[in-house]
């Protein structure tokens, strides 16, 4: 009977052991994800914006002086 026990516990150990491995890989997955879309997002805004952006960041250098 102990070594009924013994085998559950390490199979629950082992497979415990595993889960928590792919919760890292898929955790590392997510935020490439997440990154790869802000990326893209500010890509996107600036090249809406830029020409906007320059200019009132000019008009902000030029009133500063």
């Amino acid at each position: 009977m102990l070594n009924l026990f013994t085998a559950l516990q390490t199979l629950a150990f082992t497979v415990s052991d595993r889960l928590k491995s792919e919760e890292k890989g898929a955790s590392a997955v997510e935020y490439a994800l997440l990154v790869a879309g802000i990326s893209a997002v500010l890509v996107i805004a600036i090249a809406a914006f830029g020409d906007k952006l320059s200019a009132l960041f000019s008009s902000i250098n030029i009133s500063g002086k």
